[in-house]
């Protein structure tokens, strides 16, 4: 299985006091991005977000400076909002991501969890699955063919067109991410994409029939098993035992997800709803490195199997250094754990 980091450079509840400067947030994440990579991780996900405390607006330059530091992991968004985006843009930032990390670039298709980037390029909001469909049908075919012939309803047409530059990988991989509408794991089966599946709260084996439903499409399409994969991106913070990461996580952790819940009618996070999802059924990964080793494994057989994980740490607006301990035991604990069962 293969195990990595996702960032989207954020500061999510906009606390004044642990809060520092961009431009130093910026280079204590790559420094992270290397030392991901020193200590064997497979992947690194940058997200993308168009909004205050978010520092992953262009996640392609941001992981073109990883590259440049970096020599064996894998480097990816988490995730590119596609319907917001123009394909050929988007294939040609990231087949040049590829050429410079040579052949490392990977990303992950989706549509978002906000909704700033409509409105910011001019795009309407009730468009939002027609939007995705068809510009991901275009990022395939442009992926596909070096020149393209192509007309839809949201962008000129193009005819007999090239676009480059072309990546080092033959297929430049392509995830489908979804935050749980049975269209999308449908939609990623029919078109034989690995699925990364964002579960960030609840119980994981509820995602299992989500999950059927994408292999049970994958092979009406005639795909073989073997030929699509499943990854699942999850909050997570590894300390070295588990008081000390709960003590590490549960402060920022609330403090954010309550902001973000006053947006979307959530009620506030007590320690009570946090620690509910820490046993042994729930999404977050938040623990030591055997517990959580273990956990992973289980998520692994409640959704039928999994071959991607990714730790999504900036929730909690924890410390750089104590991230980047994290980012240690994951890479020097959990991996081996994970892989030697």
């Amino acid at each position: 299985m293969e195990i990595g980091i996702d960032s989207f450079a954020a500061m999510f509840s906009g606390n004044a006091s642990r809060k520092i400067n961009d431009a130093d947030a910026l280079s204590q994440l790559l420094d992270r991005i290397e030392y991901a990579d020193r200590s064997g991780l497979d992947v690194f996900g940058i997200g993308e977000h168009h909004r205050k405390g978010f520092l992953d607006s262009a996640p392609t330059l941001i992981l073109a400076a990883a590259a440049a530091r970096t020599k064996q992991i894998r480097l990816t968004s988490a995730v590119t909002v596609l319907s917001a985006a123009d394909p050929v843009r988007v294939f040609q930032n990231f087949a040049t991501l590829d050429l410079i990390s040579n052949g490392r670039a990977e990303m992950v298709a989706g549509r978002g969890s906000f909704i700033e980037a409509f409105p910011l390029f001019g795009y309407n909001l009730e468009d939002y699955d027609e939007l995705y469909s068809e510009k991901l049908k275009l990022l395939l075919q442009i992926r596909k063919n070096e020149f393209v012939t192509w007309s839809g309803k949201f962008r000129p047409p193009l005819n007999n067109l090239p676009v480059y530059p072309r990546p080092v990988q033959e297929l430049l991989p392509i995830w489908v991410g979804t935050g749980g509408t049975p269209e999308s794991f449908i939609r990623a089966g029919l078109l034989g994409l690995p699925l990364m599946v964002a579960i960030i709260g609840g119980e994981t084996h509820r995602f299992r029939p989500l999950v059927d439903l994408y292999w049970q499409a994958g092979k009406k399409a005639g795909f073989k098993r073997e030929q699509l994969k499943v990854g699942m991106h999850s909050l997570g913070y590894v300390a070295k035992t588990t008081n000390e990461a709960l003590d590490d996580f549960y402060p920022g952790y609330a403090e954010a997800m309550t902001k973000i819940g006053k947006e979307r009618g959530w009620p506030p996070m007590t320690r009570s709803h946090f620690e509910s999802q820490l046993g042994p059924k729930g999404a977050l990964l938040v623990g030591n490195p055997e517990e959580i080793a273990e956990k992973i494994l289980r998520h692994s057989d409640a959704l039928g199997g999994i071959s991607r994980i990714t730790f999504q740490m900036d929730t909690a607006e924890v410390p750089h250094e104590k991230l980047m301990k994290s980012i240690d035991l994951i890479g020097t604990l959990i991996k081996p754990l994970v892989n030697q069962k």
